[in-house]
Parts: C-alpha cells; structure tokens; sequence
C-alpha cells in the first residue's frame, strides 16, 4: 500500500494532558500497542519492521529530517507476524537500531494520533494526516497538521526533526 502524510512528531511533557485534550474531541481509540520497531541499514530512506499486538508491518519511507510538520512517502505492507521475515530482512541488510515503544492510537477522520512512551527516550505526540487513496490534497494534509500543534499548545522547540532509530542511535553515541 502507498501512502502519503504529513506529520509531526514532538517530545511531550505531560502526555496524560495532551491525550485528555484530543479526548475533548471524540477521536476513535485503536487501543494501545506495545510495539518493537527493527530499523534495517538501507542505502536511501528508511526500512523497519513494526511487531505489536495491534500493528504489524513492514515499513518503507523518505522523509527530511526537518523540525517541522513534514511530509512522508511511505511503502507499507501490512502482515502478520512472522519470525523468517525479520530474519531475511536481518540476514540481508543488516540491523540499524530497534525502538520498543509503548503507543496508544487514535484516529479523527483520516489524522492518526500517537501518543508514545519510550524508556530510553521519553513521551511523545505524533500526529499524521493520512492520504491512503490519492484523494487528499497534501496543502489540507498539512493543515489539519499544522492545526493539531496549534490544537495541543506545542511550541516549535518541541518539534523532533529525527526518526526515533536516529535519537537511539544518537543516544548510544553520548
């Protein structure tokens, strides 16, 4: 499946607060997913294999390293778990770093929401406006984007520019 978004990720201090904000709204709960992402070394772009209890799948995507609300291209094959797919894409590539996340997911509309926990690092929101089908234009992607940061009181020094593999990565190099 290709997808396009728009989407900001940004460290959050009180997680609890903004997930009760986006409460306010109605939003429809997906659940929360404990989730180990495996980021494989690539050329070009970015490959991970998401392994939770509510999301599996194998992850293709170019996005700028921006700190900003920014868009994605994304590759997505959904599947269902499957220890000889991590140990083809292991044997083949060659692991970058693993991210174990705990996440709980909202949708409204076609915006996901994630409010993240990371031992490592600390909590996170990330909001993604979703165009599945070709149908959404990218200016209303990064509207209703730009409209959730104003929505959760965020301030631009919030915004994360990095992927969480790289502020692992970031992290072991301190």
């Amino acid at each position: 499946m290709k997808l396009h978004n728009f989407e900001f990720k940004a460290r959050a201090k009180d997680l609890k607060r903004l997930e009760l904000k986006l409460l306010e709204l109605n939003p429809v709960y997906v659940g929360e997913d404990h989730q180990t992402d495996t980021y494989f070394t690539v050329k070009r772009g970015r490959l991970k294999l998401r392994e939770g209890n509510i999301e599996n799948a194998l992850i293709y995507y170019e996005r700028p390293d921006t700190p900003s609300a920014k868009t994605s291209d994304i590759l997505l094959f959904k599947h269902y778990p499957e220890a000889s797919l991590k140990e083809i894409l292991t044997r083949v590539n060659g692991i970058k770093a693993i991210v174990a996340k705990k996440r709980r997911i909202y949708f409204i509309e076609n915006v996901k929401f994630h409010f993240d926990t990371i031992p490592e690092l600390g909590t996170f929101v990330e909001v993604e406006a979703l165009d599945e089908n070709g149908q959404i234009p990218v200016e209303k992607l990064q509207e209703q984007c730009i409209n959730y940061f104003s929505f959760f009181e965020l301030e631009e020094k919030d915004f994360v520019s990095k992927s969480y593999c790289e502020l692992i990565l970031d992290r072991v190099e301190e």
